[in-house]
């Protein structure tokens, strides 16, 4: 009688520490998404955690430089340009619209340079400046682009007409589309071929040498910044917005050794596409301590509280 009731109150002891602490998981139900699609996944395994219009092809905005910071880096790693070349800016460059930082034809700046201002600042200019050192021209870039599309497996809704994402510099009304689970799958390939992009994309400030100018981060959700939509983890990694595409944001955060990758697509403003992306990692972080971790070693816990009783 002794050894069951000191076995019966081990149960109900780790049975109420159990639910204590996984309970606030379980609280964390499925966020309301009022953004023309969302999605979030786990970016080590591929799961997607959870999935609203995820196939359905959208304009992205500047989420369109995830592509053509990859292929930057790329070429870098294959050693066909280097961090230290020097860019000269073009009148190309300088002539395009939406975010820009003014860079005058003839002016000089380092590939490392312009792609901090990419990864920070999302500059159109400095991002065609990029494009044509890399590869001679914006047109030629373009088409690596949608080559490289096809080559990770991204569907066919995924269509690039300019590297910015503005629509103008494609010098028509046409937009580059883009589905949020291609922009997750683009996402986590990025972070695992160039996890350097992680150091630049989660810098708060970047300062342009030369022009003094001192540009913040459009990725209002880094740790590192202090604010109301600063998330625990996150470290990247693009923002986006046109008048077509809305507001726009892939983001990633890891805790615990767990990176997740959330997309929002077609937000009606700043704070939306921060607070809903904020609800899909509080929902996978959960997700994922309820679904795989916690129970686990409770479970054992109490296998082994119950067998020292016995």
């Amino acid at each position: 009688m002794k050894k069951w009731i000191l076995r019966s109150s081990a149960i109900v002891v780790i049975l109420a520490l159990f639910v204590i602490i996984i309970r606030p998981g379980i609280l964390v139900g499925k966020p309301a998404i009022q953004s023309n699609a969302a999605l979030l996944m786990d970016a080590n395994t591929g799961e997607v955690i959870m999935n609203i219009n995820g196939d359905v092809p959208l304009p992205t905005g500047s989420i369109t430089k995830l592509m053509t910071q990859l292929i930057i880096m790329d070429e870098i790693s294959a050693g066909h340009i280097s961090w230290n070349d020097q860019v000269e800016i073009s009148q190309n460059a300088n002539d395009v619209e939406g975010q820009q930082v003014a860079l005058s034809p003839g002016d000089q700046f380092t590939v490392r340079e312009l792609l901090e201002v990419v990864s920070v600042y999302s500059a159109n200019d400095a991002m065609v400046a990029l494009a044509e050192h890399a590869l001679g021209s914006e047109d030629v870039f373009i088409d690596r682009m949608n080559d490289k599309a096809k080559e990770l497996g991204l569907s066919v809704h995924t269509i690039y007409h300019n590297v910015t994402g503005n629509t103008s510099s494609a010098g028509g009304p046409t937009d580059n589309y883009m589905t949020a689970s291609d922009i997750a799958l683009l996402s986590a390939h990025l972070i695992r071929e160039h996890p350097e992009i992680l150091k630049m994309a989660s810098r708060p400030q970047v300062e342009l040498k030369g022009k003094g100018l001192y540009m913040s981060n459009t990725n209002w959700m880094l740790e590192e910044i202090s604010g109301p939509y600063s998330y625990e983890g996150v470290d990247g990694l693009r923002t986006g917005y046109t008048e077509e595409a809305g507001y726009s944001y892939a983001g990633t955060a890891e805790q615990n050794g767990k990176r997740l990758v959330a997309v929002v697509l077609g937000a009606e403003s700043q704070e939306q596409r921060f607070n809903e992306a904020r609800d899909l990692l509080n929902y996978g972080y959960s997700h994922g301590y309820t679904a795989g971790g916690w129970h686990k070693q409770w479970a054992l816990a109490l296998r082994q509280a119950v067998d020292r009783t016995i």
